[in-house]
């Protein structure tokens, strides 16, 4: 019977097929295709320097707010061992599994990220500019060791206009200063306080 239809002339009226049967046009052209790839490049050439430059923003505010932590922490493990300011980051951080809390030589004040040295894409390299505190000796907790009376920590970017432009530099005044010249070097005690 279909081919009794079919030799009469029917032609099946599917939604491919326009009356005169040819088919119908479905889908976008090439050069609708090419504008609308143009129109994404050109907003991802906009926003991607942007977004690059608020990643930045966020890694200096990162590294300002745990240069305040590390602050607040030195002043703690000074109050509470009376032997003066930690050596090591270390000192300030938390303890191994299985070991007691605040102890002197894990003070539990900071996280382990930020003991580790490398945080929100600043490397903070471990205390320097350490000087003896001078605690006399029979008032030194068991298991620690004399303090330092000064300290020194300059945080710098892992990778220079990548992760980070400013520089920072920290010392025991709790004074925060950075350095934004070309190249990223590091901050030191003369650079200017950040407001």
């Amino acid at each position: 019977m279909n081919r009794m239809i079919w030799s009469r002339g029917f032609r099946p009226s599917w939604p491919y097929l326009a009356g005169d049967g040819t088919k119908k046009q479905k889908g976008f052209s090439l050069i609708e295709l090419l504008i609308v790839v143009t129109i994404i490049l050109i907003i991802a050439a906009i926003a991607i320097p942007n977004l690059l430059r608020s990643k930045m923003a966020a890694n200096e505010a990162s590294a300002v707010g745990s240069l305040r932590t590390i602050t607040t922490a030195q002043a703690t493990y000074s109050s509470m061992y009376s032997v003066g300011y930690a050596r090591t980051l270390a000192a300030l951080g938390s303890p191994a599994a299985g070991l007691p809390t605040n102890t002197c030589t894990q003070a539990g004040l900071i996280d382990p990220v930020l003991t580790g040295g490398n945080k929100s894409g600043y490397n903070f390299a471990d205390f320097a500019g350490i000087t003896a505190n001078g605690t006399v000796p029979a008032a030194i907790p068991p298991g620690c060791a004399d303090g330092a009376a000064a300290w020194t920590l300059a945080p710098v970017p892992v990778t220079c206009d990548t992760t980070g432009h400013r520089t920072f530099f920290l010392d025991q005044t709790g004074v925060i200063r950075f350095s934004a010249a070309a190249a990223c070097p590091a901050a030191t005690v003369a650079s200017a306080p950040l407001q």
